[in-house]
């Protein structure tokens, strides 16, 4: 679909909302514009490809397994 289409089909669903399905609609399309960051296309970080020395990806890969990878019972 081309951007003109999918706005042509959001508008045409939003037409058969009521008032209260509208605005939560708009309240998520708020939300998501706010929240949502536009982010860089990956060939744009290519550059960046390979330039963590070996030894310093290990510290990183052990880090995460000891310390992200843990699941505390209690605190919820």
């Amino acid at each position: 679909m081309t951007n003109i289409e999918y706005r042509k089909e959001i508008i045409n669903q939003i037409d058969r909302l009521n008032t209260e399905q509208q605005r939560e609609v708009l309240n998520f399309v708020r939300f998501i514009s706010t929240k949502c960051p536009i982010g860089v296309a990956g060939n744009k970080l290519l550059y960046a490809s390979g330039t963590i020395e070996q030894d310093d990806l290990q510290i990183m890969s052990r880090a995460i397994e000891e310390e992200c990878e843990q699941v505390n019972l209690d605190e919820w």
